[in-house]
This record gives structure tokens, C-alpha cells and sequence, in this order.
């Protein structure tokens, strides 16, 4: 999501009905991009044995938000969850799917046909991978403690 909201505040993809950028969709875009996504994720076990990301929550607990226990505990995550949704709001909510449009272009930024394409069309593409493999190229994988490497056929190591 957040390549997709970067690439459509650098390619002003933000646009009002009057042919203007949209100010209100490029600001929630830059408040999404500086969620405390950490803060989040900490913040949604604040509440001891209460998942509020858990699956069918509404249908077991439908009115948890209303529980002043849960709702005391989860006070900051749900302020910073409520804002993040609405920012999401405002920021689907351009005409002519602008959203979709620039979701699918970022997409075939990616798949270039390099034999059919034009020049600025590729170099779009060759710049986008290479941001990607920059970053994704020095990612070293973390394994925990307690997986050990297997080798097949190896009795004991």
C-alpha cells in the first residue's frame, strides 16, 4: 500500500473534478504514509485475551467497542486504527476509480512487455524494479532461535 500511495503522490495521480490535485486525498495520502505501524501492532494486545483484529469479531462480540474494559485498554489503538481507516476513505474516494486506475498502473509498471513497449514505459519499469530490488535485495532473513536447518539423509548433525 505504501508503494501505491507513493507512486500516486509522485505521479499526481490525485485528481479533483476540476483538473486540479486534490489536496484533502494527497494529505490523508502523506498522514497513511506516516502511520506508526509498530505502535499499532503493539498496541492491539493492550487488552489481555481480546484480539481486535480477530476474524467474525462482530458476529461472536458484537458489541465490543461498547465494553469499557476492552474500550479503556485499546483506547490508543482504536484512535490510531479509526484515523488510519478514514484516511483509506478519503483516499478511495476520487472519481472515475483514480484509486483502482493508479493500483493498475503501478501493476504494469511491473509487467512491461519490453519487445511492445515504448521507451519512457520501460524506463518506468527498469526504475520501479530497481527501487524494488534495492530494497528488497540487502533483506537478510531473520530465523528464530528455534528452527535449526534440516538436511535430508543426515541422521544426526
Amino acid at each position: 500500500m505504501n508503494d501505491l500511495l507513493r507512486y500516486m503522490l509522485q505521479t499526481k495521480k490525485f485528481v479533483g473534478t476540476d483538473g486540479r490535485i486534490a489536496e484533502d486525498r494527497v494529505e490523508a495520502a502523506k498522514a497513511y504514509l506516516e502511520t506508526d505501524w509498530a505502535l499499532l501492532r503493539r498496541e492491539r494486545w493492550s487488552s489481555p485475551g481480546f484480539d481486535p483484529e480477530q476474524p467474525f469479531l462482530d458476529e461472536k462480540h458484537p458489541d465490543w467497542r461498547s465494553d469499557s474494559k476492552i474500550a479503556s485498554n485499546l483506547e490508543l489503538y482504536l484512535k490510531h486504527k479509526d484515523a488510519m481507516e478514514e484516511q483509506m476513505t478519503v483516499i478511495k474516494s476520487g472519481q472515475n476509480d483514480e484509486f483502482t486506475r493508479a493500483e493498475n498502473a503501478l501493476l504494469m509498471c511491473q509487467r512491461v512487455d519490453l519487445w511492445c513497449a515504448g521507451e519512457k514505459e520501460v524506463e518506468r519499469a527498469v526504475l520501479h524494479l530497481y527501487s524494488l530490488g534495492r530494497r528488497f535485495n540487502c533483506v537478510e532473513p531473520e530465523i528464530p532461535d528455534y528452527i535449526e536447518d534440516f538436511y535430508p539423509g543426515v541422521a544426526d548433525i
